[in-house]
């Protein structure tokens, strides 16, 4: 297989990134939304909640997207603000082959750079696929939600991965736009 292009997504990514997605949220309980998001929907996501902080990255082989890797904020107080939640979805043809190691490294190398200094990732069980990646890539199991939600007829749990990705300094340095150190 050629090396994949691993480059920052852009609101002209965001039909791929919705298709690549939608059959995450309607025929699996990988995702707990519903109803699989529109391309408008994933463009504003893309842009992000605070424009420039979270970045999302692509995976082109031969010009076609296969996956992307996903952040966002952890939660919506200010004193959270430097730790990040992360999410990593590829194309059923792009299992298998490193791509979501790949995506998740360079996503890491990112965060890092723009100083956050924990990363998180919640995996609904089981998904011994998504708790080896992330295990690999230097995460533990630091809380898990018991039957927290229904989707696809059944109870789900809901387990929370998390990494550092820097010391805990005081006072922490701030965090910087992606821009800034992609």
């Amino acid at each position: 297989m050629a090396e994949p292009l691993i480059r920052l997504a852009t609101a002209a990514d965001a039909a791929v990134i919705a298709a690549i997605y939608a059959p995450y949220v309607t025929d699996t309980f990988v995702s707990f939304e519903e109803e699989a998001p529109a391309q408008e929907e994933m463009a504003r996501r893309i842009a992000g909640s605070v424009p420039g902080l979270y970045p999302w990255l692509v995976a082109e082989l031969d010009g076609r997207i296969i996956g992307y890797a996903s952040s966002s904020a952890f939660r919506s107080r200010p004193s959270y603000r430097w730790t990040v939640e992360t999410g990593v979805y590829l194309s059923p043809d792009a299992h298998g082959r490193g791509l979501g190691r790949a995506l998740m490294e360079r996503m890491l190398d990112l965060l890092t750079r723009q100083n956050f200094t924990a990363v998180v990732a919640g995996i609904t069980l089981p998904n011994p696929a998504s708790v080896a990646l992330h295990e690999k890539l230097g995460f533990a199991p630091a809380a898990t939600y018991r039957d927290t939600g229904f989707k696809l007829g059944a109870w789900r749990t809901v387990q929370v991965f998390a990494r550092d990705l820097a010391p805990r300094l005081t006072p922490p340095l701030e965090i910087r736009p992606f821009a800034d150190v992609a």
